[in-house]
């Protein structure tokens, strides 16, 4: 490379001398007497020269920037080994590239997941916030029915005149004072009627044991037709001392069913032999007669124990 830039060199320089020299370019030849002076059609104009110095001058550019390049380029390895290299190169940056970046997954990246995680857990905080307001409002609009006002009582009890089991009439005022168990059967049931009592007179005697509290049980009888005085004094005797039984006309066990919503009906007769139809229901009536509340048959004697001792401490308050 700098044997040719010193040849290149050597032309500038010696172009240089062949435009600038005086003496070559303007010698005159000796003048002979009476002879003009031959015109000088050798010397060339000054501004041909200028041109083509600078074309020189550029030419010597030129060959100079290409051996550099030349020079440049010219390395131990070979064209394909240097392709090659560079391919190898092109790949480790790749591999390189592609070892610091995370691999693409699917088509849901971190932050639309985290989107997604955060609205599902706002979606759920939401959904258990607006249930538990909405349990919060019915337990207060429950507490606040309970609480409330009575609406009216029900319209059992009444008036009423039957016969006692001693052949005695009584009315409803024969029982004011006292908390009254009545329950509306006949003499001829064969098992509801007798599981029934037995079922009142235990509760009548554990309340009075738990509680101190005397309870008066009654038996109305729904078949005027059979239960005769005599029959119920005998029929009420296997049940408890202190149990009354009522009987009556049947318009009088009319009415006071009626008075006390019960329904009896006889079913199909065979010769004297039939049953009765009929509620079972036992009903606490206060010291004033006034109807408390009715327990039915699914009460055993534990809970209608607890039960009419709960409303008697209820109707003290």
């Amino acid at each position: 490379m700098a044997s040719l830039v010193s040849r290149n060199a050597n032309r500038l320089r010696h172009l240089q001398r062949c435009f600038h020299s005086p003496a070559r370019l303007a010698s005159p030849s000796p003048q002979l007497p009476g002879r003009s002076p031959p015109p000088l059609h050798s010397i060339e104009p000054l501004g041909r020269g200028v041109r083509n110095l600078k074309m020189c001058q550029r030419y010597c550019y030129l060959s100079t920037s290409a051996a550099a390049a030349n020079a440049g380029n010219s390395d131990p390895k070979t064209g394909t080994e240097a392709h090659s290299s560079g391919e190898g190169k092109s790949e480790d940056s790749g591999q390189s590239s592609e070892a610091g970046k995370p691999v693409r997954g699917g088509p849901v990246s971190w932050i639309s997941f985290l989107f997604l995680v955060a609205t599902g857990a706002g979606l759920i905080f939401y959904y258990d916030r607006e249930k538990k307001r909405h349990i919060e409002e019915i337990n207060n609009s429950s507490k606040a029915v309970k609480e409330g006002p009575s609406a009216g009582k029900a319209a059992i009890g009444g008036p009423f005149s039957l016969v006692n089991d001693e052949g005695k009439c009584v009315t409803e005022k024969s029982f004011l004072g006292k908390w009254t168990l009545i329950y509306f059967g006949f003499t001829h049931c064969p098992d509801i009627c007798p599981d029934e009592l037995l079922k009142l007179a235990a509760a009548v005697d554990k309340i009075k044991e738990k509680a101190g509290i005397e309870i008066v049980p009654v038996f109305i009888s729904v078949d005027p037709e059979r239960d005769t005085v005599e029959q119920v004094h005998e029929y009420v005797k296997e049940f408890h001392p202190n149990l009354i039984g009522l009987t009556g006309t049947p318009d009088e066990i009319k009415k006071v069913a009626r008075s006390y919503r019960v329904y009896y009906m006889k079913t199909d007769e065979e010769d004297s032999d039939y049953l009765v139809d009929h509620s079972i229901v036992m009903y606490l009536m206060g010291p004033d007669m006034n109807f408390v509340k009715f327990f039915g048959k699914n009460n055993d004697v534990n809970t209608l124990t607890d039960g009419i001792v709960s409303e008697i401490k209820r109707y003290k308050k």
